[in-house]
């Protein structure tokens, strides 16, 4: 889990692609269906059902804390040269309250709200995020094919 000040640079995509959702409860239930979809026709050789919920929290937790009026949030899917799949949701609120905290690391005392998190650590090999000057935020997660 990182926070580092510039983008990561990970392994070159073979494959990639990216659409903007409204910052709405909906966007969630979409982002899920697109990210089955394009996972089933790329035949991604990881666990899409790890790589969908991986999404679908982070696409919640982007329509739910990053609005900004006017605005919407963006998902990428890369498959990366070693096969992993690199999810990247994007929206414009720079602030990011609690993602390194000890608290949501460990799960204390989250009551219903900050799950979200924890299922994406627990999935993902890697998470992090990295401002985009005068854009926001993005949050990665990196998804190992299923192999590695």
């Amino acid at each position: 889990m990182t926070n580092p000040t510039a983008a990561p640079s990970p392994a070159l995509p073979t494959r990639d692609w990216s659409s903007s959702y409204p910052m709405t409860r909906a966007a969630a239930r979409l982002a899920r269906l697109h990210t089955r979809r394009r996972l089933t026709s790329w035949q991604w050789q990881g666990d899409i059902d790890d790589a969908v919920l991986v999404v679908s929290e982070l696409v919640a937790n982007a329509a739910r804390h990053g609005k900004v009026a006017g605005h919407h949030l963006w998902l990428r899917l890369a498959v990366a040269e070693d096969g992993g799949l690199i999810v990247d949701v994007s929206d414009p609120n720079p602030a990011f309250p609690g993602f390194g905290s000890r608290a949501a690391a460990a799960g204390a005392s989250l009551g219903e709200d900050g799950r979200g998190l924890l299922v994406v650590r627990e999935l993902a090999h890697e998470v992090g995020w990295f401002l985009r000057p005068e854009q926001g935020k993005t949050v990665r997660a990196r998804i190992p094919r299923a192999d590695a």
